[in-house]
C-alpha cells in the first residue's frame, strides 16, 4: 500500500531490540510491530538508545519537530522518564506499556502523563495503569501480543518432555522449577529443556547449575541458551508440557505460543497470563512460589494418561483461537493514526529536521 502522510512514525526502543543474546518478550513485540507496520506501508524510523543512557533519549527527542508522531517502548518511559516528561508534551507521543511497576515513581507518572495515548499489552496492564491513576481509561488501548501460525506438536505417550522458555532470571521462576524437579528425581523418564538467555542474571544461572549438579540431574535438565527460528520450533515440537512459573508477567507470550502449537501449559497464572489461555482446560495453574503444589501437579500429570489427553485436546482447540500478529499490528496502527490526525496541542516550533535523527 502507499504510505499516507500520517503513516510515518518514529519508534524509540532499547538498542538491544535485535540482539540475539537478549531476546525478551518486549523486544519480540517491538520487532513484530516494527515489521508489521512497515509491511502495511508505514514509514517506521527507529531510534535506538541504551537502556542506561537517558541522555541519548533526551538528545534524540530534542531533535524531533513539534507534532512528530512518536511511539516509545514503555521500558524507556520508566528508565528515562525525565526526558519524556520534558519533551513528550510537544510531540504526538504514544507509549507502549509492556509492563507496569506496582508503584510508579512520580517521574514515571509524568512520563506517562504527557502521552496522548498508551498501548497496553494486556487488560491486566491496562487495569494497573488505571488503578494507579496514570491516565484516563479512554486513552489506554489494549493490543495483545500475537502468535505465528505453527504446526501442532505431537505428544509422547509418557508426557515426560518438559519445556521452559524465557530469559533465565529470578522473575521467571526457573529456580522454583529446578527445586521441584530435584524433589522428583526418583520419577524416571522425564527431561526438562530450559530455553532462554543466560546473560541477564549470571549469578542466578550459576546457582541453578549448582543445584542441578547437586541433585544429580545434569543429564535430565538442559540449558540451551537462546533459540530462534527452526531451533526454537524444534524445541516446541518435542514438548509435551510447557512450564511458565513467572513471578510477574504482563501477559504470557510463551503460554500463547505453546497453545498455538497445541501444547498444554503449567503456569503460575500471575498478572496477565490468564489472558493468554484461550481454553481453560489447556492449562494447569499453581499458586505463586508453591513448590509443593507444583510437585503435586507434576505427579498427577505423569501418572494420568487421561489427564494428559484431556489437556492436549483442549490445547489443540486453543490453536483455533490464537491471535495473529496482524491483529496486534492493526490495533497499534489504528491508535497511531488516531493520534496523528488529532488536533495538535500548542503551537509548533522549529527544530532540527527529523531526518537527522539516527534510525534504522
Amino acid at each position: 500500500m502507499n504510505a499516507r502522510p500520517e503513516a510515518s512514525v518514529f519508534f524509540l526502543v532499547p538498542d538491544a531490540i535485535d540482539d540475539a543474546e537478549r531476546v525478551s518478550g518486549g523486544n519480540v513485540y517491538d520487532q513484530r510491530i516494527r515489521d508489521g507496520l512497515r509491511a502495511d506501508g508505514w514509514d517506521v524510523r527507529m531510534i535506538l538508545v541504551a537502556e542506561d543512557e537517558p541522555r541519548q533519549t533526551a538528545d534524540a527527542l530534542s531533535q524531533l519537530r513539534d507534532g512528530t508522531l512518536l511511539l516509545v517502548d514503555g521500558l524507556l518511559a520508566t528508565r528515562h522518564p525525565d526526558a519524556l516528561a520534558a519533551e513528550g508534551a510537544r510531540l504526538r507521543l504514544v507509549v507502549l506499556a509492556h509492563m507496569i511497576a506496582a508503584d510508579l515513581a512520580d517521574s514515571e507518572r509524568r512520563a506517562y502523563g504527557v502521552a496522548r495515548r498508551i498501548i497496553a499489552t494486556s487488560n491486566w496492564t491496562r487495569g494497573e495503569l488505571i488503578a494507579q491513576g496514570v491516565a484516563d481509561p479512554a486513552r489506554i488501548t489494549v493490543a495483545h501480543p500475537g502468535t505465528d501460525p505453527a504446526a501442532a506438536a505431537t505428544a509422547s505417550e509418557s508426557g515426560d518432555r518438559l519445556l521452559c522458555v524465557g530469559t533465565v532470571a529470578p522473575h521467571k521462576g526457573q529456580d522454583l522449577l529446578v527445586r521441584t524437579l530435584a524433589d522428583c528425581s526418583d520419577v524416571p523418564g522425564w527431561t526438562c529443556t530450559i530455553v532462554g538467555s543466560l546473560q541477564g542474571a549470571p549469578d542466578f544461572v550459576t546457582a541453578l547449575r549448582a543445584a542441578i549438579a547437586s541433585a544429580g540431574l545434569a543429564d535430565r535438565i538442559e540449558f540451551t541458551g537462546v533459540l530462534t527460528g527452526r531451533h526454537l520450533e524444534e524445541a516446541y515440537a518435542r514438548a509435551d508440557l510447557v512450564i511458565a512459573l513467572s513471578r510477574g508477567e504482563s501477559y504470557g507470550m510463551v503460554v500463547a505460543e505453546a497453545l498455538a502449537r497445541g501444547i498444554p501449559v503449567l503456569t503460575s497464572g500471575v498478572g496477565g497470563i490468564p489472558e493468554a489461555i484461550a481454553q481453560d482446560a489447556a492449562a494447569m495453574t499453581v499458586p505463586l512460589d508453591d513448590p509443593w503444589a507444583l510437585e503435586v501437579v507434576l505427579h498427577r500429570w505423569w501418572a494420568s494418561p487421561a489427564l494428559r489427553q484431556e489437556r492436549k485436546a483442549a490445547a489443540l482447540k486453543a490453536r483455533d483461537a490464537a491471535l495473529p500478529w496482524s491483529t496486534t499490528t492493526a490495533i497499534v496502527a489504528s491508535t497511531l493514526e488516531e493520534t496523528a490526525i488529532a488536533p495538535a496541542e500548542g503551537s509548533l516550533r522549529g527544530g532540527t529536521s527529523a531526518e537527522s535523527v539516527p534510525r534504522r
